[in-house]
This record gives C-alpha cells, sequence and structure tokens, in this order.
C-alpha cells in the first residue's frame, strides 16, 4: 500500500517512516501547503494544517492512506503551550484524528511569538542551530533531548494507524 506524507521536513517524514517501518507500505512525501499561518496559534488551527497536509498529499499522489503532522502553539490558563495535530485521511474518504502532549513555553519565547516570530526562528536564534524544526525541535530543546520532535510526532502516527487499523475490524476488541 502507498502512504503519501504531506511534507518534506525530516522529521515528520522518519517519524511515520520508521513508526511505520514493520508495515508493508511504501512512502511518498510530497510538498503541500498547510493551508495555515506559519505558526499557527490554535489547536484549531494546528489541526486545520495536519487535515490540509493530509488532503493536499492524498489529492496528488496515488496513495490509499495520507498523513498530515502539524505543530503549533496554543493559548491555555497555565500559559503558551506547544501543540501538535496529526490527521489520517484514506481515499475512501475516511478521517482519524489525534493530539498530542502539551508543554509550556518560556516567557522570553511567548513574547517574541506575540510579536509575530515563527517558533522555528525563534528556536534558531536562542540555540544558534539552524533548521531546528527539521531535529530535535522545541519539544527536544526544553525537554533536554528526553523527547524530540520525531517522537512527538511519532505517538500521532501509532495513534493515528492505531485508529485505521481498529476501524479495519483487523483487531479484536
Amino acid at each position: 500500500m502507498i502512504v503519501a506524507i504531506g511534507t518534506k521536513n525530516p522529521a515528520k517524514v522518519h517519524a511515520v517512516q520508521d513508526t511505520l517501518i514493520r508495515e508493508r507500505l511504501s512512502f511518498v512525501p510530497v510538498k503541500v501547503d498547510s493551508g495555515v499561518a506559519d505558526q499557527p496559534f490554535s489547536d484549531e488551527e494546528t489541526l486545520a494544517g495536519a487535515k490540509n497536509r493530509a488532503e493536499g498529499a492524498l489529492a496528488i499522489t496515488n496513495a490509499t492512506l495520507a498523513f498530515g503532522l502539524e505543530g503549533g502553539v496554543q493559548e491555555t490558563k497555565n500559559g503558551l503551550m506547544l501543540c501538535n495535530w496529526g490527521v489520517l485521511v484514506h481515499e475512501d474518504g475516511a478521517k482519524w484524528y489525534a493530539g498530542g502532549a502539551k508543554l509550556p513555553l518560556p516567557d522570553l519565547v511567548v513574547q517574541r511569538l506575540y510579536a509575530g516570530e515563527e517558533l522555528a526562528d525563534v528556536m534558531a536564534s536562542l540555540t544558534g542551530q539552524a533548521d531546528v524544526r527539521k531535529k530535535e525541535g522545541a519539544i527536544g530543546i526544553y525537554t533536554a533531548g528526553w523527547v524530540t520532535r520525531k517522537e512527538l510526532f511519532s505517538h500521532l502516527v501509532k495513534l493515528l494507524y492505531g485508529q485505521y487499523i481498529s476501524s479495519r475490524g483487523d483487531v479484536q476488541h
């Protein structure tokens, strides 16, 4: 079965490929627009970006399934938090949704995000590392490497693919 991935970002692509390595799948990463701001600022906007990526990837490939993964931030009563969402779509129109872990961001980062900067740029500036979003991500930096961006998205892939398998009746209930 062919599985599209609605991005070419290595952290997201490897999250899908490495998580599903034991499945008999062929992966096709494709560049698609999320259709949301470069810095999504809510769960809803981040989820919409994931959905747009999945649907866009399915539309331009001959895949049976397509993953859309998106990271953003969400305002909460406990501060601005990292968020991530995933959507898996099937060629028959079925969709599955999953959200990931939340982690509060430091005040300095929050101020810069509210000033209009994108998280990846803020993290690059603070760490001196280019392409943090393609590597450990902010989550990796703020968990001292205990959780990486790839692992965060891998968890979503498991949640999504597990729902897909369950819905197809391939597991005992």
